[in-house]
């Protein structure tokens, strides 16, 4: 028993020690990214050295799809691709005029583009993905929310942040930006 005693607190020590290089790596890796120069507080990214280049008039015309909620009381991190995205273009040399992306919203994450009211009614608090939205809003970033998907939620128009859209469907707004030249995001 001594034994297993011993070999248990040499285990933990080991998993402390572990442990704490483990935070130290990540502490470091989060030095690595940064945020801005569009987005501030949102949108981190990192410098890297880049083979496949672009010039400053490239354009991007780029739609993501997200259907995976945050869950309550948290940022919804696929929105924070599209300030990443801006951000990390615009620090490597892109116009920011140049940069037209399109946010189409579908099943249960149309909750995290419930305005603040409608959000703490439904939630009892308040919607941390409504300062991020508001912020790709200001960004010419256009966002949509699947209606099929609104409906089945009962998520109404007014509940909705303001400049949020409501589509067709997540579907009809893919189709639609597609004859609009917009690529599609693939993660």
């Amino acid at each position: 028993m001594k034994q297993f005693i011993l070999m248990l607190g040499v285990l933990v020590v080991c998993w402390q020690g572990g442990l704490t290089e483990s935070v130290a790596a990540e502490s470091k890796k989060a030095e690595v990214f940064s945020s801005g120069p569009v987005i501030h507080n949102f949108g981190k990214h990192a410098k890297v050295q880049i083979d496949q280049t672009f010039d400053s008039d490239t354009k991007f015309k780029v739609a993501f799809d997200v259907s995976k909620v945050s869950g309550e009381k948290k940022l919804n991190r696929h929105f924070g691709s599209l300030a990443r995205f801006i951000n990390m273009l615009v620090a490597n040399g892109a116009k920011q005029e140049n940069i037209q992306l399109a946010l189409v919203v579908h099943g249960r994450a149309g909750n995290d583009l419930l305005n603040p009211t409608a959000y703490k009614k439904r939630f009892a608090t308040d919607n941390p993905n409504h300062p991020l939205i508001t912020e790709l809003l200001k960004n010419n970033v256009q966002v949509f929310l699947c209606g099929q998907s609104a409906a089945f939620d009962e998520i109404a128009n007014q509940d909705l942040i303001d400049g949020v859209q409501m589509s067709l469907s997540a579907m009809t707004a893919h189709a639609l930006l597609n004859q609009q030249g917009y690529s599609l995001n693939p993660f």
